[in-house]
């Protein structure tokens, strides 16, 4: 029979685990901390994108369906982050090291199948709702957009990540998805260092005075949209999948009219944007 020191040594044993583990539970990254929720998944040793979604349910949701076991996300960010100290708290459902399940089918260039190879982040929004007409689309809550790119930009330094590779699950999936949406705040993020934009100077150069909504050669638009990596027909038959693949640049660079037609603009903007990232 065990002695009563062993089990008082056991409790003690038990109790430091507890400790420990009570202890990691939040990650101080800086600017922002990480609230960790375990979770055991596949190697991820090649980080080279930075995937960004919205995940289309309420905050209470959102946690349940991401912790259900079919889709994941390394991250999480609430409707309104709570703080610490002053910075925000954002969720870690899947270790960084891991795969998670957030990008589905999906290519951007030649890499297929992103979630072996990226970060995914997602954020709290409801996405859209249509009325039979019009499509409303629902804002990033200011906090949203503040902790998010504090968060961008440490995943971003740490991975060196390259900016045509910070995505929105649109740009890699635009057959089935259109999150982030066009109200994700592409440009403010750009101009923190986060991700990719063009030059202005450069769009007006390759605009050359034409008319912004000029209609544009389709063939040659889907080439040049493959060149910055989308996945797109080239056959130049603008039909609903190659509408799709427009739309997902066009709400990526150009929100405020996201019509799935290529023009003079959208072509000036995908020719500065190969000149600054692609060549």
């Amino acid at each position: 029979m065990r002695s009563s020191r062993y089990y008082i040594g056991l409790l003690i044993v038990i109790s430091l685990l507890t400790s420990c583990a009570k202890q990691s539970e939040f990650i101080d990254r800086g600017e922002y901390i990480v609230k960790v929720i375990p979770n055991k998944q596949e190697a991820n040793d090649c980080v080279k994108y930075l995937v960004m979604h919205y995940t289309a349910l309420d905050d209470e949701r959102s946690l349940k369906v991401l912790t259900g076991g079919r889709v994941s996300s390394h991250y999480l960010i609430p409707t309104h982050p709570s703080s610490i100290d002053g910075k925000p708290v954002i969720t870690s459902l899947v270790d960084e090291r891991q795969v998670a399940w957030h990008a589905g089918i999906s290519q951007w260039g030649d890499a297929t199948s992103l979630n072996n190879c990226s970060i995914g982040i997602e954020i709290v929004n409801l996405g859209y709702r249509d009325n039979g007409k019009f499509r409303y689309w629902y804002s990033y809550t200011a906090d949203q957009i503040v902790t998010m790119s504090v968060v961008m930009k440490d995943i971003i330094e740490r991975y060196d990540i390259e900016p045509q590779n910070v995505l929105g699950h649109s740009d890699i999936a635009p057959q089935r998805k259109a999150d982030p949406g066009p109200l994700f705040p592409w440009e403010r993020l750009a101009n923190q260092g986060i991700g990719a934009w063009p030059d202005k100077e450069l769009v007006q150069t390759y605009l050359a005075g034409r008319d912004p909504s000029e209609p544009v050669d389709v063939a040659n638009f889907q080439k040049l949209l493959q060149q910055y990596g989308y996945q797109t027909p080239t056959n130049g038959v603008l039909d609903n999948n190659a509408q799709k693949v427009v739309k997902a640049f066009q709400m990526h660079f150009r929100a405020t009219k996201a019509n799935g037609i290529p023009d003079a603009q959208s072509e000036a903007i995908l020719r500065a944007l190969i000149e600054k990232y692609r060549t």
